[in-house]
């Protein structure tokens, strides 16, 4: 009898499979591979949602009507040149006007200012329909020729404005062809405001990206003239204006920064601007516009954080009052949390 009941229970034994018994390492791979590590799993009730949705909205609309106020804050003098600073007698044909040498291109304009300006004040050309993005031309530039100059002779890459007299152009492509050649003087009264055109660019390019002993030697020597000229005694690094325009536009209305007026401007003050209209946009409809703008802390005049910011908050408030409307009418009974799977300690342990 005891031996029947030996064999019995050592039969029952041999058909139960043994579980092996993890430690530390191989226990912790177990325990992620099968995600039953420790972890905070909240349970998403609809009076959390509710709250979430709402904190969420309260703490938006608060930082984008102060974002939308410090916007508003950024004054700015916005004055477009191209049309009016064309002779009557050209307006007609402003592209024969444009590509006329022996007509002169000196234009005047008056700006009032509003409300008192603090120094610094940016001055920016703001440019209208003008396609910086175009594949072609994004593409029609050498970089490791501005930073080593003719030490990296492939200029493939800037076709069509490569190479003149058999040399590369330094800076080759497009991009630098088209240099924007305006250029802008202010008086208040008899008085001249000095622009200060240094610092305009951004001190990682100046360093790393435009060679200190680069010189265009060559640049705008062929046979059709782009933009600006480049004194081929400074080198490419302090050439801060032809720095801003290489970083080009991702859209085809953009402002580029061409200095700053360091003195405090009044209400009332009247500047006169003496300026170059050199540059061609007439062959393709564009427009040319000077601006005058302070900062604030957020930067320039840009309401869209502002309006980003309201317009997140106060969806996610409406949300919330529709999931609270829906809880009200039609609620609905809560599972039993003792059912989750975390909550048994058997599988967990």
């Amino acid at each position: 009898m005891e031996i029947d009941e030996v064999s019995t229970s050592s039969a029952n034994a041999a058909e139960i499979p043994s579980v092996p018994v993890r430690r530390g390492r191989s226990k912790a791979i177990y325990q992620f591979t099968q995600q039953n590590l420790p972890a905070c799993k909240p349970v998403l009730t609809p009076t959390w949602v509710i709250t979430i949705f709402f904190a969420v909205g309260t703490i938006f609309i608060p930082i984008g009507l102060f974002s939308l106020q410090v916007s508003q804050s950024v004054l700015e003098i916005v004055d477009r040149y191209d049309a009016e600073c064309v002779p009557p007698s050209f307006r007609s044909n402003k592209l024969a006007y444009i590509k006329d040498s022996s007509i002169p291109k000196n234009c005047s304009r008056y700006l009032k200012v509003n409300k008192d300006m603090k120094a610094p004040i940016y001055i920016y050309y703001q440019l209208d329909n003008y396609y910086q993005n175009h594949r072609r031309y994004v593409k029609s530039r050498s970089d490791k020729q501005l930073l080593y100059g003719l030490k990296y002779n492939d200029t493939s890459t800037c076709s069509p404005e490569d190479a003149t007299n058999g040399l590369p152009i330094v800076p080759c492509g497009l991009i630098a062809w088209s240099l924007f050649n305006d250029t802008y003087s202010f008086f208040r009264g008899t008085d001249a405001l000095k622009v200060n055109r240094k610092n305009i660019a951004w001190e990682s390019d100046r360093n790393h990206k435009f060679g200190k002993h680069v010189y265009p030697f060559n640049f705008q020597n062929g046979s059709l003239i782009g933009g600006a000229h480049l004194d081929p005694t400074i080198p490419l690094s302090d050439q801060e204006d032809l720095i801003v325009w290489m970083r080009t536009a991702a859209l085809p209305s953009f402002r580029k920064l061409y200095g700053r007026i360091e003195e405090d401007l009044h209400a009332n003050d009247i500047l006169e601007v003496k300026l170059l209209n050199n540059y061609n946009t007439y062959s393709f409809g564009g427009r040319k516009k000077l601006v005058l703008s302070t900062s604030s802390w957020l930067g320039g005049h840009n309401n869209f954080i502002g309006i980003a910011y309201i317009s997140i908050g106060s969806f996610f408030i409406f949300i919330a009052l529709v999931f609270m409307l829906l809880h009200v009418k039609n609620p609905r009974p809560y599972g039993d949390t003792t059912n989750l799977s975390w909550t048994w300690k058997g599988i967990s342990s």
